[in-house]
């Protein structure tokens, strides 16, 4: 059974910025930001919305050594976006379904509120090895340092 777990966040950024490099530049964005874990991300298949294929690729030293994840919800008015783990990562690690869901809104001129939906299920009801909270925890350290970066390249 497929179990919700929802966090959200506040960052210093305009929703414009913070959108481009969750929809479009992640490409490009990511292995900036996260330098110490992702290689390289790559286009499989797919124009980056709804059934875009991607990879992410990491570094030697990270277990597994990639996660592959397709554009499941792309919604440019809203500014949602869902990304779900089809192959390697989480579901390498006991979780035999895995998908992060950001929506965006503006609180401000310069603040944006991230909406995190992480939507997980187990293979089985053994121990779980993969938390929610301990995965949100990887994704608010992600929009964090895209924040960092969008305000050090301002």
């Amino acid at each position: 059974m497929v179990k919700e777990f929802n966090t959200q966040t506040e960052l210093s950024v305009r929703l414009e910025a913070l959108w481009a490099v969750l929809s479009k530049d992640f490409i490009i964005v990511v292995p900036k930001v996260l330098p110490h874990i992702v290689k390289d991300v790559q286009l499989i298949e797919g124009d980056g919305g709804v059934g875009t294929i991607l990879i992410f690729n990491f570094l030697s030293d990270v277990s597994p050594s990639y996660q592959r994840e397709k554009i499941t919800e792309f919604d440019e008015s809203s500014h949602e976006i869902g990304l779900q783990v089809i192959e390697g990562g989480y579901l390498a690690q006991g979780l035999s379904y895995y998908k992060t869901t950001f929506q965006l809104s503006a609180i401000g001129e310069d603040k944006t509120l991230v909406n995190i939906k992480i939507s997980y299920d187990h293979e089985s009801d053994i121990e779980e090895k993969v938390k929610p909270t301990e995965t949100s925890q990887s994704t608010l350290f992600y929009l964090r340092r895209l924040e960092i970066y969008l305000n050090s390249s301002a």
